[in-house]
């Protein structure tokens, strides 16, 4: 269980990324992106004290009982060494990787929340997840998940096809899920998670809301009847623009790594 009061040491900071989505297009470039996940969980490791990834880590992830999905050997394999080196990581389920049971936990020693969750830090509150079928809207996606995704007899008849079957269906899916392309457009009644965060101020404001996603770079205001206003932070993807937040108990940076192209600006409010 995440600790309601994380301790930032001096010289620390906490870092925030999501939407890797390890297995997509293909395996030279899905390969390169791993590699470079990486070198930059090697780059942030002496500063981090602790790592948030949130969610679509991999673009398509079954936990099979006694199969370990193809690929991706170097990235859990960082992780593994990383937690046994004493750095707290956790792993928020998105929709394309929902289905994490015990295996990352067990194996990698990496915490795994299925919810978005809270606590302080430095002063502030936060509140972390991916963000899939938050707020309003998205209604077809929310019946999918909880009406089948997400229930156990469904699971357990995945869990009984081939996983060559079941993981070459999953990942067919998932490609053509992406050919609608995701355009940098923001449109203020459709930013669902947004929304959320700010019905979720009227009554448990925080500070700092992170998501991902939106495959967007955000930073709008969220505030509260009591005044305060927070801030709702989108923290972007590795699939161009490689970006991801960090926290030094001061504010919030949302940067680039080896980026080659510049963050896309966005609207902001």
């Amino acid at each position: 269980m995440m600790p309601p009061e994380l301790t930032l040491p001096p010289g620390k900071k906490l870092f925030f990324a999501s939407d890797f989505h390890l297995g997509y297009p293909n395996a030279q470039e899905s390969l390169a992106r791993e590699r470079k996940i990486c070198r930059w969980l090697d780059h942030i490791a002496p500063q981090a004290a602790r790592v948030f990834l949130m969610g679509d880590l991999f673009d398509f992830w079954f936990e099979y009982r006694y199969v370990v999905p193809k690929g991706f050997a170097r990235f859990q394999g960082k992780l593994a060494q990383l937690t046994d080196a004493g750095l707290p990581i956790a792993i928020f389920t998105g929709n394309h990787d929902l289905w994490m049971f015990r295996y990352f936990t067990e194996e990698l020693g990496v915490e795994v929340y299925h919810q978005p969750q809270r606590f302080g830090c430095a002063g502030k509150q936060f509140l972390v997840g991916h963000g899939d079928g938050l707020g309003p809207g998205d209604n077809f996606y929310k019946l999918v998940k909880h009406g089948l995704f997400t229930v156990r007899p469904f699971q357990w008849l995945f869990d009984k096809v081939p996983p060559f079957v079941g993981m070459g269906l999953a990942f067919a899916w998932s490609n053509q899920s992406k050919k609608k392309g995701t355009k940098h457009v923001f449109l203020a009644d459709q930013e669902w998670i947004w929304h959320y965060c700010q019905q979720v101020a009227q009554t448990q404001p925080a500070d700092y809301y992170l998501f991902g996603h939106r495959h967007h770079v955000l930073d709008l205001p969220v505030p509260a009847p009591n005044g305060q206003v927070g801030r709702y932070y989108n923290v972007g993807e590795w699939l161009s623009y490689c970006s991801f937040a960090e926290f030094d108990g001061q504010e919030i940076r949302i940067v680039t790594f080896e980026g080659e192209k510049p963050l896309p600006i966005l609207p902001t409010v």
